[in-house]
């Protein structure tokens, strides 16, 4: 009866969570401008509105642009961050690691306002490289967090063997240390890389009227009434998180990756 109870309890749940994204998908298939579900005399007109638009394809281009830069900014600061920390017990970086979750403690309201502040004294406004850096520092902590497991994950006995062969130094980090840690630095990557293109706070206020992102369009958009095309951009972001998860399934441990216990 209980595990009846559990399923039926978690079967209601998905599908109050997915309800939202199935009534999204189908106003994109609406032929007329409307938002009405089930979606009537259904047909692809909006997803060829949407990618012979530039504007629309422009801000997606800047989102997977963004996104895929921030991801490859942040591994690279969490990775000798996260070196540190594990083979030196470095002090300074348990600081900087300590740092780098701290803005999963804050709002990105006011994440926003501070990286708004900095770009606007280093006199270096409204360019796309103050998002990509920006998104960058903010989700640091979470490649922090799958390099700290993939750490972990080492068996000191790898490292011994390797330097009984001989190998020394960086040639133990490349043959046993990179090909180890491999799936968790491409996961961090991959979850930055989600948050980044879903991101719209701290993209907007410190580059937003220079480089328009997809959830901006989104949002600007709305100023002048609904448009089915924002539902099919809403769409291609479901589409890339869904395949981001697929990726992370399929190269790592992805219970594990969010928070369940290891297999």
């Amino acid at each position: 009866m209980r595990i009846t109870a559990r399923r039926l309890f978690l079967a209601v749940l998905a599908v109050f969570l997915a309800a939202p994204l199935v009534v999204v998908g189908g106003v994109s298939f609406n032929r007329e401008p409307r938002m009405t579900f089930p979606p009537r005399n259904p047909s692809w007109r909006w997803y060829g509105v949407f990618f012979d638009d530039a504007g629309w394809t422009t801000a997606l281009w800047h989102s997977l642009e963004i996104a895929a830069l921030a991801a490859l900014v942040s591994i690279s600061i969490a990775l000798p961050i996260a070196y540190a920390r594990w083979r030196h017990r470095s002090l300074v970086a348990g600081w900087l690691e300590a740092i780098a979750r701290l803005p999963f403690l804050l709002p990105l309201i006011v994440l926003g306002i501070v990286f708004l502040s900095f770009w606007s004294w280093v006199g270096h406004v409204g360019r796309i490289e103050n998002t990509i850096f920006s998104h960058a520092v903010v989700f640091v902590g979470l490649p922090l967090a799958t390099l700290a497991m993939g750490f972990r994950s080492i068996d000191p006995a790898c490292i011994d063997a390797a330097r009984t062969m001989g190998a020394r130094g960086t040639a133990v980090f490349r043959t046993v240390l990179v090909p180890l840690l491999l799936p968790y630095v491409a996961c961090g990557m991959i979850f930055v890389f989600i948050l980044s293109l879903n991101e719209y706070i701290i993209a907007y206020l410190v580059a937003g009227y220079e480089v328009e992102t997809l959830p901006i369009k989104v949002f600007n958009s709305l100023r002048m009434g609904f448009e089915p095309a924002m539902c099919v951009g809403a769409m291609l972001f479901v589409a890339v998180g869904v395949l981001g998860f697929v990726a992370m399934a399929a190269i790592g441990d992805l219970p594990r990756l969010l928070g369940g216990r290891p297999r």
